[in-house]
């Protein structure tokens, strides 16, 4: 249909892992849509979202990506049908965050309609101890230096640092030299779109203590822009064309502006380093500065408001003004240290962010009054307050979200809560309520047996030795005095090779090598079975063990997956070639979409092997004709369908360097018991999967269904 409503996220590889944020940037768009100011998300889209006939999110409780990928087989139905599928970074308290503290909590008479629990501190002027900023800084006034953050602080909030793999061909901007309390502030603000690099600078802008705008330019980036992301970067494809400024200009320009003793300032200041690819040593982060709970932190617009008194990001601008961002980050850093944190804290920012939301034109003041509680009064006299959960930003709507799940979930108030016994029960509720709800959470549960520790354990033992299994393959026989350098090149055109080490106990030498991805692997055994190598005609097999045994069927699952439809894999490329070079070599391919070029997680250097998107089917099947046999630069190029998405590499690379951390002592010990419980949760794993089949063919057309695997963290 012309206008139904669609969800388009091409996210490949790196970029296939979101946060917890990105994801009910999803789901509030989806839900609320542009009347309720909500913004589309940044990092997908949703077409004609007034359309949306409704949004369910279904919660597979405390299961996570390992059981999505031991299951992989009787999870049927999901892995064919969801097209869309990413890696959620883990979080504290997932289920909390999301629909609220659980049956301790009882609804208040408030006007605000919140709920309270014993355990939450009340911020209030005669009692500061509980404010996060007071318990983060003290009460004192200090210097700036006290407000930068250290180095282990800015290597948890993803800081660019000196030395990381992840920084690597960064430049610093020498801004060595030792910071004091009248160190230079200086406010930086950059505006992004997303290219197929990913996010790549559109706009830069560098104000200096007195608010005076020293750098505000247009920069072009390097790869083709697929969403120049106008709402919020302001930058359209017309103001791009004429520029000539790249971000190499604009590293040199900010080299020499910074003197040596620089501060930085900005809000989430770490992505604006990352995009701008510089090391800075000192920075102010306005998000982190003024603290929130949990791990949350305020919107820049909220405190340039609440705090200065200023209002940006105003919603009749194109976008969002650079200089205007960094003016106000920087004032606001300037504001917390010349007051210190106890005016900071004074002014009960969480209470301000509360009344804000109720002065929103579906609340006004008139509205607030009827209620027996005027403005003035409730800030002056707080009511308790729960821990914010994501279901509070729903209520503007008018309607409670439908809650579905076993006893002891919610009680807050802020559902219809129908609380059932086991997960046929949750299901025949869900094909009853879900059609008369708008935004639905249906919480389904292995039971707490198949959640013990131990098992878990086992079955992380498990998937992680049989994707090294399938990732391994055995070479041979040799001749006594055979080259391995040879060996070592011809496995190598295949793809990344983790380990290669020659086996001793055959009468013939037989070499084992173990690939970093699966395609590597599979296009081994595909192509050099039966080849001759190093003077040798040899065999190649992946081992022979009883979990291997349906190896095969996975493979052909795996190739046959949705989200695999339309990718290619190549091999075969030089280390030298830039990801500029390959886009170059690949531009004659017709409908490529995307072009995906991996690094080693460790090192940081580009792997041999990329991935290529295409918009059509028949196109990856045409390219891989193509491609075969192709020479780039002097090397032979091998290509094969995609089997392992970018979540699966990373994730199993993230296995293969967990040097056994999970304990395999536990498994041992346990291995009986979880070979008996396996089989019932291979038949519980399969029914559920049906519910979620019976659950999104009853949906009606263009509702939006996310699943989720939230784990234990």
């Amino acid at each position: 249909q012309e206008k139904s409503c669609h969800l388009s996220a091409a996210l490949l590889g790196e970029d296939s892992e979101i946060s917890q944020e990105q994801l009910y940037e999803l789901l509030k768009y989806a839900a609320l849509g542009k009347c309720h100011d909500a913004a589309q998300p940044s990092w997908c889209r949703i077409y004609h979202q007034s359309h949306l006939a409704g949004v369910v999110v279904v919660v597979l409780h405390e299961m996570s990506q390992l059981h999505f990928y031991r299951f992989y087989l009787q999870f049927k139905h999901l892995r064919r049908v969801f097209q869309h599928r990413f890696t959620l970074a883990p979080s504290a308290n997932f289920p909390v965050s999301l629909y609220g503290e659980g049956t301790n909590l009882k609804p208040q008479n408030t006007p605000q309609g919140l709920t309270s629990t014993s355990s939450e501190c009340i911020t209030k002027n005669s009692d500061l101890q509980c404010d996060p900023i007071i318990q983060r800084y003290g009460a004192k006034k200090q210097g700036l230096t006290s407000y930068t953050l250290t180095l282990e602080e800015q290597e948890k909030h993803g800081y660019p640092i000196e030395g990381s793999p992840r920084s690597k061909g960064y430049i610093s901007t020498e801004c060595d030299q030792q910071r004091t309390d009248s160190s230079p502030l200086f406010g930086l603000d950059c505006e992004m779109c997303v290219t197929a690099k990913g996010n790549e600078v559109a706009r830069v802008a560098l104000v200096d203590a007195r608010g005076q705008c020293l750098l505000n330019e247009l920069v072009k980036p390097e790869s083709r822009v697929l969403n120049y992301c106008t709402r919020f970067s302001g930058v359209t494809k017309k103001m791009l064309l004429p520029v000539k400024t790249r971000l190499s200009d604009i590293q040199t320009r900010l080299k020499k502006m910074l003197p040596h003793d620089a501060v930085l300032v900005g809000h989430s200041l770490n992505f604006d380093l990352q995009a701008l690819e510089m090391i800075h040593p000192s920075v102010i982060d306005t998000s982190l500065l003024f603290a929130r709970s949990e791990g949350r932190r305020f919107k820049l617009k909220f405190l340039a408001k609440a705090v200065l008194g200023k209002e940006i990001q105003c919603e009749q601008k194109l976008g969002h003004d650079p200089t205007e961002d960094a003016r106000a980050a920087l004032e606001l850093a300037q504001f917390f240290i010349e007051q210190g944190p106890t005016k900071v804290a004074e002014l009960n920012l969480e209470m301000l962010l509360t009344a804000e939301k109720l002065s929103e034109p579906s609340q006004n003041k008139a509205a607030l009054q009827s209620q027996g509680c005027g403005f003035q009064e409730q800030l002056n006299e707080p009511p308790p307050l729960s821990k914010p959960c994501f279901l509070d930003g729903l209520q503007v709507t008018g309607q409670k979200p439908l809650l579905l799940g076993r006893q002891g979930l919610d009680s807050s108030g802020l559902c219809q809560s129908n609380l059932s016994t086991s997960n046929k029960q949750i299901l025949q509720r869900a094909l009853e309520d879900v059609p008369l709800s708008k935004f639905s959470i249906i919480q389904f549960t292995l039971g707490p047996e198949y959640l013990a520790s131990h098992l878990h354990a086992g079955l992380y033992e498990k998937v992680r030795s049989k994707l090294t299994d399938m990732l391994t393959i055995y070479a041979g026989p040799f001749e006594e005095n055979f080259c391995m350098k040879s060996v070592k090149k011809e496995f190598g055109r295949c793809g990344p090779i983790q380990s290669l080490t020659v086996v001793t106990e055959t009468f013939q030498p037989y070499v084992c090598i173990q690939y970093q991805v699966l395609e590597a692997a599979q296009l081994a055994v595909e192509s050099l079975n039966g080849a001759e190598v190093a003077g040798s005609c040899i065999k190649v097999q992946r081992p022979v063990t009883a979990a291997m045994l349906d190896c095969n069927v996975l493979i052909e699952e795996l190739e046959l997956d949705v989200e695999n439809e339309g990718v290619i894999y190549v091999a075969g490329l030089k280390n030298s070639l830039t990801e500029t070079d390959l886009q170059e070599e690949f531009s004659q391919l017709k409908d490529l979409e995307t072009l995906f070029l991996p690094k080693d997680l460790q090192s940081g250097k580009h792997r041999n092997c990329c991935f290529l998107k295409f918009q059509k089917t028949q196109s990856a099947v045409d390219a891989l004709e193509a491609i075969n046999g192709w020479t780039m630069k002097g090397s032979e190029l091998r290509s094969r369908n995609a089997l392992a998405p970018g979540h699966l590499w990373r994730w199993i690379w993230q296995m293969n360097h967990s040097n056994g951390k999970q304990g395999k002592h536990i498994f041992y010990e346990k291995m009986e018991q979880l070979s008996n419980s396996e089989q019932d949760l291979r038949k519980k794993v399969k029914k559920l999967d049906h519910h979620i089949k019976k659950l999104y063919r009853s949906l009606q057309n263009n509702t939006l269904c996310v699943v989720l695997f939230p784990g234990v963290n």
